[in-house]
């Protein structure tokens, strides 16, 4: 593989080629995964235009305490308690031996690794099963070890934190490891991974080992609606690239409360996707509420086993994301809102964005809207189009002057409709 840079808003490859984002949450990959499994997932991924999957070395589910397939754990004791700066290497097929395989599985298929070096339970405690094992100093030496053997694989990228907030005292704990890990990688990108409503500038704005940030828009309802303004308030606290690297997950019991009976799916999951897309990020993480836990015993909290969770509709759907925006200049875009004239609350709003010659907007729940043509100044006419991101198929439906406005009404209407016009000059 190429190396990865930042480019202004954006990631690239170092010879300037776009890279997008499109990310997996399989947190759990490396504790609850066989090497079979793993070669399924992979491959799977890479099938459905994937770039990138996030997964945690010492993970969130009893990490420390409960082997993996293998029967393995991360580390060695030191007065009865896990230690970071004791990784377990002994024997046959450690339990790093295990992520070695995974990594190298995933590099065969074209995928990127974002790896945590560890959940936040254990530095923050919170609502996690820890234990908490972190200080300063073992931070340190772990970010070494684990940068020492994986920063020579070409298909790395560092996500720090795991959904904790960062006081003082997990700040310093953050620093040490970012620390240990840039002292032995230099040329790998570094981001971090906040709490639920959250993101990472609202830590790490200042951190130097910072190369991109990420916001957590979370699975309740506090945050789901209108994340493109979450982007944004993002996108004005840093000049680096940004992105939501935990949006609602597919199959998850809304607000956590499975007696709801109502779970996001994929519409639910396109209307983040989408909404953050036009607000300028460098990419997009997809997730499922039964592939990041691994889930092999389903429950009315896990309803599928993660094999089958791993073709829902959304999996499949949000290649058509990455496929978009790589379909017109791409480090031209930026955020729009005056592409057009009415705005609609909740569900409904609308979000806008556009590059040198062309310009997209999003009406989720396919409300009619009224467009300024009047913006695009390189023609006199555009060409305009309905995306449908749910097959990925793009229709041209008419050529408009480039001046003036004029009402769109969208193929379909109603949740689940939700539709993206495309105008291009020509």
């Amino acid at each position: 593989m190429r190396k990865l840079t930042v480019k202004g808003r954006y990631l690239a490859w170092e010879d300037g080629e776009p890279f997008f984002y499109l990310g997996d949450t399989a947190w759990e990959i490396f504790h609850r995964l066989s090497r079979e499994d793993m070669e399924h997932y992979f491959a799977q991924r890479a099938r459905q235009g994937y770039t990138v999957v996030q997964g945690v070395a010492l993970a969130e589910f009893e990490g420390l305490t409960v082997p993996n397939a293998y029967g393995r754990l991360p580390l060695c004791l030191t007065d009865g308690l896990p230690d970071p700066a004791r990784p377990d290497t002994q024997g046959e097929y450690s339990y790093w031996d295990h992520v070695d395989f995974a990594v190298e599985t995933a590099a065969k298929n074209g995928l990127f690794i974002a790896l945590l070096p560890t959940w936040g339970d254990k530095f923050n405690l919170c609502w996690g099963k820890g234990p908490v094992v972190f200080d300063e100093d073992n931070a340190y030496l772990y970010g070494k070890w684990i940068a020492a053997r994986y920063g020579d694989r070409e298909n790395i990228l560092w996500m720090l934190g795991g959904d904790r907030r960062l006081e003082p005292e997990h700040r310093r704990i953050i620093d040490a490891m970012a620390r240990g890990i840039r002292e032995m990688d230099p040329n790998h990108l570094i981001t971090f991974h906040p709490p639920g409503c959250a993101n990472s500038t609202d830590f790490l704005a200042d951190a130097d080992y910072i190369d991109f940030h990420t916001s957590q828009t979370g699975h309740s309802v506090d945050q789901c609606y209108e994340t493109d303004a979450v982007m944004l308030r993002m996108a004005a606290a840093s000049p680096m690239p940004y992105m939501d690297s935990e949006p609602r997950y597919e199959d998850h019991p809304a607000c956590f409360n499975d007696k709801l009976g109502l779970f996001w799916n994929a519409d639910d999951m396109r209307q983040n996707a989408y909404w953050n897309l036009m607000a300028g990020v460098c990419g997009h993480t997809y997730g499922n509420h039964c592939i990041w836990s691994m889930t092999k015993s389903p429950s009315s909290y896990y309803p599928f086993h993660w094999s089958v969770a791993l073709q829902h509709p959304g999996a499949e759907q949000v290649r058509h994301i990455k496929a978009l925006r790589l379909s017109h200049d791409y480090f031209s875009f930026r955020p729009a809102p005056e592409l057009f004239v009415e705005q609609y609350a909740g569900m409904g709003h609308l979000a806008a964005g556009r590059g040198l010659d062309y310009g997209y907007v999003y009406s989720p729940l396919g409300l009619p809207f009224t467009v300024n043509l009047g913006q695009f100044t390189g023609s006199d006419k555009l060409r305009a189009k309905w995306f449908d991101p749910r097959t990925g198929k793009a229709e041209i439906i008419a050529i408009f002057p480039a001046k003036g406005q004029s009402v769109v009404v969208p193929p379909t209407q109603g949740k689940g409709c939700d539709w993206v016009l495309i105008l291009e000059e020509v």
